[in-house]
């Protein structure tokens, strides 16, 4: 009797079907971890550039002036929290187009691109007065939405910049000292803390 012949193809469907398991398994857990490459250093270095711009903007005796500054810092702000973040995430072996740092940033930027669009409608009607509680809270919204993909600390954050953003809308108090306090203290404070307990 001939011995029945062997499926040559069997141990390679094998192989294919634990490597499709494997990717399936691994694409699971990416889709759940939170992305811990946000930068503490980051955040404490942009909020300390934040102060020196509410001195020099609070100095400003027209509105363009005042409006470029805080514009000016935007883009460091930002350069040097990412930057970092960037870097952070890398030596982790992880990225911002991770699976996790994808849903971080756009639960961020939609917020972000509103208030860029208040920003426009109120600086040509002249209302540049409501922007500093416009951008703290709208920064807050943007940083607690975008923080169910991060740290615990990140929602509080954003929670405290809401916070800021409504005493700037409603107290009578210095729109740039209410940035100062925002962009610049919290910043720093939090910055500190996810340094020291996450690392970076």
């Amino acid at each position: 009797m001939n011995p029945q012949p062997q499926n040559r193809n069997e141990p390679i469907s094998l192989h294919d079907h634990a490597q499709e398991n494997l990717r399936f398994i691994r694409a699971a857990m990416e889709s759940t971890t939170s992305f811990t490459g946000v930068s503490g250093l980051g955040y404490g270095f942009a909020g300390l550039t934040a102060i020196p711009a509410a001195w020099l903007a609070q100095s400003q005796s027209e509105t363009n002036g005042w409006l470029t500054i805080w514009m000016i810092e935007l883009i460091l702000g930002a350069s040097i929290a990412f930057g970092f973040t960037i870097r952070k995430a890398s030596g982790q072996g992880d990225s911002m187009l991770s699976a996790s740092g994808r849903k971080l940033l756009l639960a961020f930027l939609p917020a972000m691109f509103a208030g860029g669009l208040i920003t426009l409608s109120f600086f040509l009607s002249g209302f540049v007065q409501l922007l500093p509680g416009v951008w703290l809270s709208l920064y807050g919204a943007a940083v607690m939405t975008a923080g169910a993909w991060s740290v615990r600390a990140i929602p509080l954050m954003g929670a405290l910049f809401i916070f800021t953003g409504a005493v700037a809308m409603l107290a009578p108090v210095s729109g740039d000292v209410m940035l100062a306090l925002g962009f610049g203290g919290i910043h720093i404070v939090f910055g500190i803390v996810i340094w020291r307990k996450y690392g970076g």
